[in-house]
């Protein structure tokens, strides 16, 4: 019955012929020799069997998750770097300062401060009872070490030295020392706890952000679809995706090094990749039911056309995020692999568990389709359409024709304009500071910012990130003499409010000194002081006394992996680029169509790292200011380049499509356009939908991540896809397509849309 009300509504190019075999508008013979036809007539065929197995590996992954636990960790080593270099002479000398600290800090603005003798009561027994709690190494007590108050004795701190790093120390351990120190607060006295441990036991994960996406998307997708089942076939697709990689990357926790914000970044780009394969292929499948095909024909073809569009797409982004592993940064591979797995995990789904769905639903969509094709065609009857459809209906895409004209009447204006603006947004971009965000960013309300606040206010803005720096003989010999001779220099230095005496290993032969200097940790002033020590104060310093000498400590390490990321960063896009532009060769068997989609990609990547540095580093909109995350820029270059491709791939496979059937450039894109714009725009919003639920989190990091990615992908779909590509591709007119004999017969060919 639905049948009838389809086929009256017919696509346009339907009535051609364009993109279906003549003769075949109901064929439901056996598939042809497509793999992604086979695949999809065999997930329909058994729907039940695969929806189970579906099922299956999503329970069985969790199940085997919950019972191994998982392992991950932060690793930011930096082989070769002073502060790593620092770090494991700290280790091999068996040194405290090997493990982290968190301070108790104590401020007390009644008489005597914290000074006084009924405070001292009180906080002396507390920090005996911290020393005695399982994972702490030391206790420093402030009564002991007079540097621990502040001048005005208002405010002191207890250093509590860990056995392990902050990422090896359980929440729970930083929250009993927070509750046992906070046991004394009253009367005047207030405690709280600072350091890296304790951030970690505060960290309160993603804030519900994945929610908010879903349930964006989902509005977005029954705005498009008219209807709440085909809105939850491309949701449910990606969430049985994301939550099966979500399970395995858990497990693979174990064999390599996976960061701990991982799994919130792979929800992040699994939930919006998910729904956006999904979507494509679900958006062919409607309009093959539009010009007449049954359910089953529909899905097979629909497989064929964009199920190839989502392979090679995805195959782009996984190419774009293993890029990562050039750069040889740590636990950022580990993120890398995990986000690629979520990606692949992704494609499997769509091309094996969405045709099952389609299969079980299928029904109730195609009345859907059916009831929406008799609206817009009764809705049009009366007289001829402006498009001169039957019964007055206009066709599919009518407004992307008309605007697709519109740009190629006026190329140079609409390339100009985009280019102009897209350039404004980046040039931000260029003072683009790296590093790592610490309490100082964190909301007013933890405990670790009160700490972070207080020890500044006490003890100078510098005191929250100490420059330790190492001293260690080279033949053995002590070092002692050595370490006074360094604070005697580092107290001389300019930038320096501050240093400690020399701190003993548990050898003579190495020592450590810590330098707080005049100004914050994310400070510039901060970033020379460091740059300056190693470069002029220490080399000297190391030929009078023979020893050696190293700047480490958090500062520096951030310090060392901002310079590194930058680095190396060159490289990374290199490699990423240039297999993504191989990749378009071979696929559209053009040269100029790689180089404009590399170009025109990271233009948008560019303007997106603006709009980040503006908001972030720069503070718009009320955010606190500080260093964008070291490692942001790479991984959105990575996530954002894969994700541009998709569009490009999907829109450039129908604009080839119909150059291959007219020989007509400039109506081939305006085709393209009629066919593709709307589901173009429509996955644009809701990936941008998602995205931007991401900077609802409480993490300063994944607020950076949403705000890039939502941005880049606004600008790849509305100014990239719709202005600039139909201007370039105008100008470039036959040359677009041009490949040189050689080359023509060298590359393999490979067809990804419906032949």
């Amino acid at each position: 019955m639905g049948r009838s009300g389809i086929e009256a509504q017919q696509d346009p190019g339907a009535r051609t012929g364009r993109g279906r075999a003549p003769g075949n508008a109901t064929d439901t013979g056996p598939p042809r020799g497509s793999v992604f036809e086979r695949v999809a007539a065999l997930s329909a065929r058994h729907r039940w069997w695969a929806l189970l197995l579906w099922v299956v590996l999503l329970a069985g992954t969790h199940v085997l998750a919950s019972g191994a636990g998982d392992a991950y960790r932060n690793d930011f080593s930096l082989p070769g770097t002073d502060s790593q270099r620092a770090l494991d002479v700290m280790r091999e000398h068996g040194s405290v300062q090997a493990g982290d600290s968190v301070q108790i800090v104590l401020h007390d603005e009644g008489e005597g401060g914290v000074r006084a003798t009924a405070v001292r009561k009180r906080v002396e027994p507390m920090l005996e009872e911290v020393g005695g709690l399982p994972g702490v190494a030391q206790v420093r007590s402030p009564y002991k070490d007079g540097s621990a108050v502040s001048r005005d004795g208002t405010t002191a701190y207890a250093a509590v030295t860990l056995d392990g790093r902050a990422e090896q120390v359980p929440p729970e351990r930083a929250e009993r020392v927070l509750t046992t120190a906070r046991g004394i607060q009253g009367d005047g006295l207030r405690v709280e706890l600072g350091g890296e441990a304790a951030r970690a036991a505060e960290e309160s994960g993603g804030g519900g952000a994945e929610g908010a996406g879903i349930l964006g998307a989902l509005v977005v997708l029954v705005f498009l679809f008219g209807s709440l089942i085909a809105a939850g076939v491309p949701v449910v697709t990606a969430v049985f995706a994301v939550g099966t990689a979500l399970g395995l990357i858990v497990l693979a926790s174990h064999v390599f090094t996976v960061a701990d914000f991982t799994p919130y970044v792979m929800m992040l780009v699994g939930l919006g990749v998910g729904i956006d394969y999904a979507l494509l292929i679900f958006t062919r499948y409607r309009g093959e039911l539009l010009q007449g095909q049954d359910r089953e024909s529909a899905a097979r073809r629909a497989m064929d056309a964009a199920g190839r569009t989502v392979f090679f797409a995805g195959c782009t982004v996984i190419i774009a995020l293993l890029g990562l592993v050039v750069l040889g940064l740590g636990s950022l591979q580990g993120v890398a692999l995990a986000v690629a797995l979520t990606v692949l995990v992704t494609m499997l789904a769509s091309l094996t568990l969405l045709p099952a769905l389609l299969a079980v639903a299928g029904g109730r969509i195609e009345r859907n389709v059916a009831r929406r094709a008799a609206k817009r065609r009764d809705g049009g009857q009366g007289g001829a359409g402006s498009d001169g459809g039957p019964g007055g209906s206009r066709p599919e895409g009518a407004g992307w024709r008309r605007w697709g004209a519109a740009v190629q009447r006026r190329p140079w204006a609409a390339l100009l304009v985009s280019v102009i603006a897209l350039g404004a947004l980046a040039a931000p971009a260029a003072g683009l500071r790296l590093g790592f965000a610490d309490a100082g960013n964190d909301p007013r309300t933890k405990s670790s910012r009160a700490a972070y606040d207080l020890l500044a206010d006490g003890f100078g803005p510098g005191f929250n990130g100490p420059l330790i720096v190492v001293a260690e003989s080279r033949g053995g010999e002590s070092v002692a003499e050595a370490a006074g001779e360094l604070r005697r220099e580092l107290s001389g230095v300019p930038g320096i409010a501050g240093t400690s005496p020399p701190v003993p290993t548990s050898d003579p032969s190495a020592a450590t000194v810590f330098a707080h200097p005049g100004s914050a940790p994310q400070d510039e002033a901060t970033s020379r002081l460091v740059a300056k020590l190693r470069a002029d104060v220490l080399p000297p310093l190391e030929q009078r006394t023979g020893a050696r000498f190293l700047v480490g400590g958090a500062t520096a390490a951030s310090e060392d992996f901002a310079a590194t990321v930058a680095d190396r960063m060159p490289l990374f896009v290199g490699v990423v680029v240039g297999l993504s532009a191989l990749l378009l060769t071979v696929v559209f068997r053009s040269v100029l169509i790689p180089l404009k989609a590399a170009l025109l990609n990271l233009l948008s990547i560019g303007a997106s790292l603006g709009v980040v540095t503006l908001v972030f580093q720069h503070g718009w909109f009320g955010v606190q200011p500080g260093p964008v995350e070291a490692f942001i820029p790479v991984m959105i270059f990575a996530i954002v380049f894969g994700l541009s491709m998709d569009y490009e791939v999907f829109l450039l496979s129908r604009i080839h499509e119909e150059w291959e059937r007219t020989r007509d450039p400039s109506l081939a894109v305006r085709e393209g356009l009629a066919h593709t714009g709307k589901v173009i725009t429509a996955a644009g919003a809701i990936m941008i939908v998602v995205f931007a639920a991401f900077m609802l989190s409480p993490d300063r990091m994944l607020q950076q991540f949403g705000l890039g990615l939502a941005v880049a992908i606004m600008l790849d779909a509305v100014v990239i896809r719709c202005l600039v590509v139909p201007a370039v591709m105008r100008l470039l007119g036959r040359a677009a397509w041009w490949l040189p004999g050689w080359l023509r017969k060298a590359l393999p060919r490979v067809r990804i849309e419906h032949g």
